[in-house]
């Protein structure tokens, strides 16, 4: 039978409220879940996506999210080599700047080519940063804010899996439909969200640091422990 719980079918346009809740004729809250739909590389999405556009829920709210490195197309930012850093520095307004593209970020999160239509299809990360670029506004920001009304989520693993990430992202897993694309790889992908590199030199240089705050009694009962751990794994 025809769907009914979700706007792909109706082509009416995707519930606005965060927790994605509807009425019931009891009056009764109807959670309709999101899915998330978590692939192991951005390439992967494109071929998801594509893949989704041949069937009959193409036209079904959807975002894509991905990093800075796929998304940002400021041109002082996306060729830094630490978007991220220089992204937060732009929308705090440091050294007198401002993001124009993330001030315009309506723009595209509201187009008609984002939105659910009879003529809507899926998108790829490329169709996004290509709009951007048309609109100057920021695809990265425009997919976050498209992620409230959308049906379905497209993202890496580590959006999923690495708790730093769900909380930046604001992604709410809770009572939600979660699909994981080659099941087989999560491990890995969750021993990379819970480690850390670090080199020789690094340590060194912390514990120089740690030395200093020791020898001149500051919050010595936190960093002696600190510098011990350094000085152990050197």
């Amino acid at each position: 039978g025809p769907c009914t719980e979700c706007s792909c079918s109706s082509g009416k346009e995707p519930d606005k409220d965060p927790s994605h809740t509807k009425k019931k004729e009891n009056g009764d809250q109807l959670c309709v879940p999101k899915i998330f739909f978590g692939t192991r590389t951005h390439k992967q999405i494109t071929q998801i996506s594509r893949e989704l556009k041949r069937t009959a829920y193409s036209c079904a709210p959807m975002t894509i999210l991905s990093s800075r490195d796929y998304t940002c197309i400021h041109p002082v930012v996306s060729n830094s080599s630490n978007r991220n850093e220089m992204c937060v520095e732009m929308l705090e307004g440091k050294h007198g700047r401002s993001c124009s593209y993330y001030h315009s970020v309506h723009k595209l999160s509201e187009h008609h080519a984002m939105q659910p239509a009879s003529v809507y299809q899926a998108w790829d990360i490329e169709d996004l940063v290509s709009l951007g670029r048309k609109l100057r506004a920021c695809p990265y920001f425009a997919a976050r804010e498209l992620m409230v009304g959308a049906d379905i989520v497209f993202c890496p693993y580590n959006y999923l899996l690495d708790p730093q990430i769900r909380d930046s992202m604001d992604i709410k897993l809770k009572d939600q439909v979660v699909i994981l694309d080659e099941a087989h790889n999560i491990e890995d992908c969750a021993r990379e969200s819970v480690s850390y590199g670090v080199t020789e030199s690094q340590l060194r240089a912390a514990r120089e640091e740690l030395d200093f705050m020791v020898n001149n009694n500051i919050r010595q009962k936190h960093h002696e422990p600190l510098r011990a751990v350094c000085c152990s794994l050197i």
